[in-house]
């Protein structure tokens, strides 16, 4: 149920009907658009969002798929069901393209592309075209939309006649032209041209007799005369006769196609139907890329999970001003179903009234709708709104009677599965009466279990949803600084309207005010100020439970660190020691050798002195080398173990450090255990803490000086400038293995926070989703990530996570 009748025009939605009647090629697309209409069956909505997603995806692939030609002949289907009648020949040309394209769409469905788009593959099911009609078309219809000749003998006999004698006639008044125009009859510079489809020769007027023939006109002047010799007039006859003859024959064939194609007119209104269903959905896509709509997740409940929700009309127009909108989170449940929204005058508070109607109402018609991917969205049986005023003077309708009138319907008719939207809730009449009758009925809704959305500035239904279990209060915020709306929702305390705030902004007189302040007391602006006060506080704690968060993140992602090291300190360690083993070894056997080798030698020469002293000597020149490779594995082995355990807690601020990788030496500023900040030529940089090496004060000052040597400040800001503009803001990872994606995912956030990069996007693709996991798992632990997100749709959704850092 959707109450009133025009509830779309109250909500804006006419505007998207009209946007996607703009979409659609075809009238059958048209007639779809037209047609759209409310529904409450959770399995048709899921199918229709599904057929969006599942078009803007192929419309990705590049796979071939027809979005063209969709021509309308469902009329001319129509008038040919009746026997004796004849499809007329603009048909035929149309039919060709259309049935062309009709027979690639069903090639598509029963393809192997076709595997990951159920939802567009079933719109085509029962639906069967006889090839012989498509091998019947391309043959009767050329490429140039013309009959050709070999459409039938006869056709084929006619034309060659037809050309022939047309030969034969511009060769023979070609002849006489030429022969007029030596004798002087016929201007030098004169062609021949047609009249009354007759070919005719211009004549001076007072050459006519000169020439034989009939006269088909005249010139504006009357100084020349248009004449038909009649030589070629009786092959002229013949010709006009053979053209009458390819007509009847072009008319014949046109009526054995309409018999050939009359028993198939059933399954060809089912075919034009797919066109317009195709036609339809690629309006409703084209919607969505415009709106940057999504397909939410859908639950079969009455709910409402809306994440940065946008009202597509006031965007588009917000975006025509160079604006932008500010989203609106919504979450209605079974525990706060009706939300009292309260706040100053053009604060948004109609606008969020709207927008949760028209977004409810597009997503049950089947339309994707602008908000974020993690939003959820119920299904809802009936629709309620009471907006704008009703009265009527025809029938003695006053505004607040309408307001009644309204609220009637809404308490005998909603339920559990009902949605009910009421703006300025209770005006119209004496604010006290008003407000009592308001809160009754809120109350009744409320009882009926119904959902709901209400815009107020009494105090009383603040109360009611203050001390109400199932009724919530939301406030639209106002910058008490500048006095001006922020547009934005805060759930969970009333808001204050700020009419004196407002009052004092537009320059109202201060007497006045302080008269009105004066009678309206001071416990009702100290409860002004309370509920500022209240929402200041509010948001100071939820600050602070967000900055324990990321504290608490941090702790844990320390301690995996530290364990991560660990592990890699104590394999390494394990590493060198296999390794010093393998070295002992190796030198143990290679100076057993030698030393057998030198005891067999001085055998064999039987202890001569001089012989003895040479072994003797080149013995210890081996011991000194063995001694010298021992020496200098140990310093190896030294160096490494020292690498692996460098410690960023040995470094403070105030330590000169470098970054071996870009070469650049500074003064560290601040150091935490992701990052850190240095300083070098008057340019503060912010850099990982693991890119970073100690040094000393002299080989820092050595390193500078190869800088200037080498670098001048404005070389290095240059260098900067260069990697900046070359900074690639998007990294494909697609393909790639989860460690080396994580590897190249560090080293591109390292680079881009060096580079002062606010905003980069990770290319993982969709798949199974197990790069973007991991990668999403990585991100949520690094400090300098603000947030991530998936997409837009036009621009890859979920395939593609964008990156927000500090």
């Amino acid at each position: 149920m959707i109450y009133p009748a025009n509830y779309e025009e109250k909500i804006g939605f006419d505007y998207i009907r009209e946007m996607l009647v703009s979409y659609c090629i075809s009238e059958m697309g048209i007639e779809e658009a037209t047609e759209l209409h409310f529904c409450s069956e959770v399995e048709t909505i899921t199918r229709k969002l599904h057929q969006i997603d599942e078009l803007m995806q192929l419309s990705q692939t590049g796979i071939p798929f027809p979005i063209r030609d969709y021509n309308d002949l469902r009329p001319e289907f129509h008038r040919i069901r009746i026997e004796g009648t004849v499809i007329s020949l603009e048909s035929l040309f149309d039919f060709k393209p259309s049935l062309r394209a009709l027979q690639q769409i069903l090639k598509f469905t029963t393809s192997e592309n076709a595997a990951d788009f159920h939802e567009l593959c079933a719109l085509s099911e029962g639906i069967h075209i006889e090839s012989q009609l498509f091998k019947e078309v391309e043959r009767l219809v050329d490429e140039k939309g013309q009959i050709p000749d070999n459409a039938s003998p006869e056709l084929a006999a006619i034309r060659r006649d037809i050309r022939r004698k047309t030969n034969n006639i511009d060769k023979r008044i070609r002849q006489i032209l030429n022969e007029a125009k030596n004798a002087g009859w016929v201007d030098s510079n004169s062609e021949v041209t047609i009249r009354n489809g007759r070919s005719v020769i211009p004549v001076k007027v007072n050459d006519k007799r000169h020439l034989r023939g009939f006269i088909h006109d005249e010139s504006a002047t009357g100084q020349t005369v248009y004449i038909e010799p009649t030589e070629i007039f009786d092959t002229n006859n013949e010709l006009k006769e053979l053209e009458y003859a390819e007509k009847r024959a072009i008319q014949k064939i046109l009526s054995e196609f309409t018999t050939l194609i009359r028993p198939h007119l059933p399954m060809l209104f089912l075919a034009w139907k797919l066109l317009g269903m195709i036609d339809f959905i690629r309006a409703k896509m084209l919607l969505a890329k415009k709106t940057q709509a999504i397909v939410p997740a859908i639950v079969d409940k009455p709910y409402i999970n809306w994440v940065q929700a946008r009202h597509p009309i006031l965007e588009q127009k917000l975006k025509e001003q160079n604006k932008s909108i500010v989203p609106l989170d919504l979450k209605l449940d079974n525990e706060n179903r009706i939300l009292v929204i309260s706040g100053p005058n053009a604060g948004g508070k109609s606008v969020c009234l709207k927008t949760t109607g028209l977004l409810q109402y597009m997503l049950q018609c089947g339309l994707a709708v602008p908000m974020n991917e993690k939003s959820e969205c119920g299904i809802f049986d009936k629709l309620f709104i009471d907006i704008g005023d009703e009265q009527s003077l025809e029938n003695d309708l006053s505004t607040y009677s309408s307001h009644l009138i309204n609220a009637k319907t809404m308490l005998e008719n909603s339920d559990g599965r009902s949605l009910f939207m009421i703006d300025e809730f209770g005006t119209g009449t004496e604010p006290q009466l008003g407000g009592a009758i308001a809160e009754a009925v809120l109350n009744e809704l409320n009882e009926k279990k119904a959902f709901g959305v209400v815009t107020t500035h009494y105090a009383n239904l603040k109360l009611v949803a203050e001390n109400s279990s199932g009724i919530i209060n939301g406030a639209m915020l106002f910058d008490t600084k500048s006095l001006r709306p922020v547009y934005m929702l805060s759930v969970g305390k009333p808001g204050s309207s700020f009419a004196f705030e407002i009052a004092q902004k537009i320059g109202f007189p201060q007497k006045t005010l302080e008269e009105a302040a004066n009678i309206t007391g001071k416990s009702h602006l100290d409860f002004e100020q309370q509920l500022q006060q209240l929402e200041i506080e509010k948001k100071e704690i939820a600050k602070k439970q967000h900055e324990i968060k990321l504290a608490d993140e941090l702790f844990n992602e320390v301690i995996v660190k530290y364990k991560l090291l660990n592990k890699q300190l104590e394999d390494k360690k394990k590493e060198l020691l296999a390794n010093a083993n393998r070295e002992a070894k190796a030198l143990i056997d290679q100076a057993n050798r030698k030393i057998e080798h030198t005891i067999k030698e001085i055998r064999e020469a039987q202890a001569e002195k001089e012989k003895t002293k040479t072994l003797r000597r080149d013995l210890q020149q081996f011991k000194e080398e063995i001694e010298t490779q021992v020496r200098k594995t140990n310093e190896k082995r030294t160096e490494s173990v020292e690498k692996q355990t460098v410690d960023v807690s040995d470094m403070k601020p105030g330590d000169m450090v470098i970054i071996e990788e870009m070469e650049v030496v500074g003064e560290l500023l601040s150091i935490t255990e992701n990052d850190a900040v240095i300083l070098f030529n008057s340019i503060t940089l912010r850099t990982s803490s693991e890119k970073l090496k100690k040094i000393s004060q002299a080989t820092a000052r050595k390193q500078l000086r190869n800088q200037t040597t080498k670098k001048t400040r404005s070389a290095i800001s240059e260098d900067l400038n260069e990697k900046v503009a070359n900074f690639n803001l998007t990294i494909d990872l697609r393909g790639k293995r989860v460690e080396e994606a994580i590897e190249q995912v560090a080293k591109y956030l390292d680079e881009a926070l060096l580079l002062g990069i606010k905003e980069i996007s990770i290319l993982h693709g969709k798949g199974n989703g197990i790069l973007r996991k991991i990668i999403r798992e990585y991100l949520s632990r690094q400090k300098s990530v603000v947030g991530f997100s998936d997409a837009s749709l036009e621009t890859g959704g979920s395939g593609i996570t964008r990156v927000s850092l500090r």
